[in-house]
Parts: structure tokens; C-alpha cells; sequence
């Protein structure tokens, strides 16, 4: 019952050292209960949500020159019972504990490691404790060593250092690291204790930060109202038969959650952070919404190919196949599906700090891999779109009325390259490189603004409704200002 409560008590703590203390001291003394007497050796092993533990006995009569490793999922160690036990003349036994716990680290945070507050301080492993429970002479026969697996990605130029609880701090007396590389790492210790692995990394200059933050926040809120602005024209203007904006309509929904939900979430983050539950959810929800755009930005894109392939009304066989029940069922479940794939696979790839996918391990790639794989073929399929649009656009004669028509048909090629979310190419450019994560920032907030400029402020179709709506009231307007014929007698 303790152990199941330990996982639940994190978030609540008023006094996270003196709660975490009272935790590690019962549980010493529960695991120290299932310690029997033995003659030769025995092993009591358990799992709980909140904790994973092992504890070996050996007796008077042990054959063993040593002891089998004590592992858990995430965490190993080796450690000299029998010369221990030989160490206890009296009954010759002694036993080891060992316990891995999994939520520990929000309680006995790698903060509380006092050392140069110029860097940025990140617990690499689970916190384990080490005791030897039942034994009268605890003296070490020879140094322990513990194999502790990265629970993050390590960060090159990152400093490790091997800790243990000290009452209110973590410190290195006594403990040393023994070898290193990017899975896992081994530390010495002259003693036992509670342990972690936590990494140092240099804090990253905030002074250029309210700038971006005033850029994204400008930038998404800019765009969500165009987004707003272009789902209005979609509903109350009528459209041709002939015209399908299914996918338009469908991106601009989940542009517009997309974003909304990704402000709003930055917005509140200290609020949504202590909640790991909720913050987990928002990441999915975010995973699930972002995907689902590129799903309907790869749908427009091979809609605006078929269509400047044909130049011409699509075939009755291709118009059922691309039917607007047929394109809602791809441009969401294909999202569902991976969504529900990697929250069923990896449950933990979701809620880091900033409520989004985690990046160790790999889990990000749940979300850059589909992408990847869209914004290759899109841009495949812009550049046909670019081939087939000039080899029309030279058949045409240099008419001055032409003109015109050429330059909107270029500005809604180019607006294209934004609908269809080839500006996301330059994420994997923004890295220590401020101009182009604001061109990025810009660029793929805007997509909704241009969906409204192209299909509703250069859309023909959509003038003419605006002007009819609008020219009643301009009658009004022009009626009511007039002067009267007895004004102008006046006059």
C-alpha cells in the first residue's frame, strides 16, 4: 500500500525533501521485513508501479565467490556481499536491497544539486537507493558500482555527475563515474545511499527570448484570425457544384486547433506542468491535430496536381473516388491511427516540459517521421505543379489583360508553397540560427492567411457575393446621404 501511494503523492507536496525522506525511510524499513534468515542464500524480488526492488540473503553456509548482479528496468549493481557477510563474525550473513524508483526525481529534483547556478541541471536516471538491511557491520569489503541507463537524451558538452541524497542535497563525496557513452553510466561509490545520475549543460542565453515569444505569440494570433476568417467565407458563401474545398476546409479546422490549443498551452504552462496527466493529454491531442494538418496539406497537394494536370473538370471516376467522405476518412484517421499507435506503444513518449512529444529515445520521430515522409512527397508534387503551370503560362499571348491574370495565377503558385507546408523544411535549419526560426515561426503560422488570400480575396466567386451583400447597403448608405430637393431650394 505505501509503494502503490508513492506514485500518486509527487504532485501534492508542500515539502518535497522531508516527503521524500519519510518515503525512502519506510520504504528501508518495509524492505528491511522481507530480510529471513538463511543458511546458504536467498532472493526476494517485487515490482509496483512506483518502485522496483531486490533484496539477496546469504547465510553461514553460502557456496557463492559472489553474488549475481541486482538489476532493475533502468538500473544495476554490483556490490561484495559475501565479503561483507564474512566481515560479520558472529553470524556470517549479511543482505543487500536494492530499489529503483520511478517518480522520485519530481521529489528529490536534480535543482536541489548546489553547484553554479550558470547551468542547466537534468536528472539522467531513476533514483535508487542501496542499503544493507539486517547486517551488523556495514563496512564495504571494496567500492559498489552502479550501472544507471539514461532515462533522457544526452547533450553533448553535457557534464554527468554521480550524486547521492544527503539529507536536503545531493553531493558527490564518495562517489565517482567509472565509464560513460550516450545509453547508460557507471558510478563508484565508497559507500550506500539513495543515488542519481544528474547532467549539467550550459544555460542557454534568455535575452534574445521575449523577442521570440512576441514574434510566435503575434504570429499564431495573426494567423489563427485569418484561419477564423477563411472557415467564415467557406460556410456562408455559396459555391459551385463543381468546386471541392473539403480539404481547405478540413486544413483550416485543424490549422485553427492546432494553434489555438499550442497558445494556449504555452500560455498556461506553469498551471498545466504539475498535472503530468493532463499535460500527457494535451501532447497527444497536439500530436493528433498537427498531423491531421500535414494529412490535409498532402490531400490538397494532390488535389491542386490533379487538377493542373487536367486543366479541366475531373473524371467521374476520379470524383468518386475522391469523394468528401473518402477524404474526411484519410485526413483523420490516418493521424488516429499513429496517435493511437505510439500512445499504445510508448505511453511515456508524451508530456515532456514543455507538454509535448519527449525526445529521448527516439519518440519524436513519431511525429517527424510521417512528416518527413509528407513534406517529401509534397514537394515533389509542387515542383510537377510549378513544371506544368510554366509549360501552360507560355502558351499563353503577352496580352495586357493577360498580364494581370499571370501575376495572381505566380503570387497563388508561390502562396501555395506555404499552403502545402513546405516551409516546415526549415525547422531542421533554426538550430542556433535566430533569422531563420523567425522566417519559420512566420512562415507556417501564416498558412491560414494564405488559404484566405488566395481562396477567398483573389477568388472571383467570392468578390461577386461580397459585393452583392455589400452594394444593398452602399445603396442605403448613398440614398440617405443625398440632400433632399427642399435643401437644394434652401440652398
Amino acid at each position: 500500500m505505501v509503494f502503490n501511494t508513492t506514485e500518486k503523492i509527487n504532485s501534492s507536496s508542500s515539502d518535497p525533501k522531508k516527503q521524500a525522506s519519510d518515503v525512502l525511510k519506510v520504504s528501508e524499513k518495509l524492505v528491511s521485513m522481507l530480510v529471513k534468515p538463511t543458511n546458504t542464500y536467498d532472493n526476494v524480488n517485487f515490482t509496483r508501479a512506483a518502485v522496483e526492488a531486490q533484496i539477496f540473503m546469504v547465510g553461514p553456509n553460502v557456496t557463492l565467490d559472489k553474488i549475481p548482479q541486482l538489476s532493475t528496468t533502468n538500473a544495476s549493481i554490483d556490490i561484495d556481499l559475501i565479503g561483507i557477510a564474512k566481515n560479520n563474525l558472529h553470524t556470517i550473513s549479511a543482505a543487500v536491497a536494492f530499489m529503483s524508483y520511478n517518480n522520485m526525481e519530481d521529489l528529490l529534483k536534480p535543482n536541489f544539486f548546489n553547484t553554479s547556478d550558470n547551468t542547466v541541471k537534468t536528472m539522467m536516471s531513476t533514483v535508487i537507493t542501496a542499503t544493507l538491511p539486517k547486517t551488523t557491520n556495514t563496512t564495504l569489503t571494496k567500492p559498489v558500482n552502479f550501472t544507471l541507463q539514461h532515462i533522457r537524451e544526452f547533450v553533448s558538452g553535457g557534464n554527468l555527475s554521480c550524486v547521492y541524497w544527503n539529507i536536503s542535497e545531493w553531493i558527490v563525496d564518495g562517489c565517482s563515474l567509472v565509464k560513460t557513452n550516450s545509453n547508460y553510466t557507471v558510478c563508484s561509490c565508497l559507500h550506500l545511499s539513495t543515488f542519481a545520475l544528474i547532467m549539467e549543460t550550459s544555460r542557454i542565453p534568455t535575452k534574445d527570448d521575449p523577442l521570440m515569444e512576441l514574434v510566435n505569440l503575434v504570429a499564431v494570433i495573426v494567423g489563427l484570425v485569418f484561419t477564423s476568417l477563411a472557415l467564415l467565407t467557406f460556410a456562408f458563401c455559396r459555391w459551385k457544384s463543381g468546386v471541392n474545398n473539403v480539404a481547405r476546409i478540413n486544413l483550416c479546422i485543424s490549422l485553427l486547433s492546432a494553434h489555438l490549443l499550442f497558445l494556449l498551452t504555452q500560455r498556461f504552462l506553469t498551471l498545466i506542468k504539475p498535472h503530468k496527466e493532463l499535460c500527457a493529454v494535451i501532447s497527444g491531442a497536439l500530436h493528433f491535430f498537427f498531423l491531421s494538418c500535414f494529412v490535409w496539406m498532402f490531400i490538397e497537394a494532390v488535389l491542386l496536381f490533379i487538377c493542373v494536370k487536367n486543366l479541366s473538370e475531373i473524371s467521374s471516376k476520379q470524383r468518386a473516388v475522391l469523394n468528401s467522405g473518402f477524404l474526411i476518412v484519410i485526413g483523420y484517421v490516418i493521424a488516429f491511427v499513429i496517435v493511437g499507435l505510439s500512445v499504445g506503444l510508448v505511453p511515456e513518449a508524451y508530456g515532456s516540459e514543455q507538454c509535448w512529444i519527449k525526445q529521448e529515445k527516439g519518440f519524436i520521430w513519431s511525429f517527424l517521421g510521417p512528416v518527413c515522409f509528407i513534406l517529401a512527397i509534397n514537394m515533389i508534387l509542387f515542383i510537377n505543379i510549378i513544371i506544368s503551370l510554366n509549360s501552360t503560362l507560355k502558351k499563353l499571348n503577352a496580352e495586357v489583360s493577360r498580364m494581370k491574370q499571370t501575376k495572381i495565377m505566380v503570387f497563388k503558385t508561390l502562396a501555395q508553397f506555404v499552403i502545402l507546408g513546405c516551409p516546415w523544411i526549415l525547422g531542421f535549419f533554426t538550430e542556433n540560427n535566430q533569422m531563420m526560426e523567425i522566417l519559420f515561426l512566420i512562415l507556417n503560422s501564416q498558412q491560414g492567411t494564405f488559404i484566405f488570400l488566395v481562396y477567398c480575396v483573389l477568388s472571383d466567386e467570392v468578390r461577386q457575393q461580397w459585393m452583392r451583400a455589400l452594394l444593398p447597403s452602399l445603396k442605403s448608405r448613398t440614398i440617405k446621404s443625398a440632400p433632399s430637393k427642399k435643401h437644394w431650394e434652401q440652398d
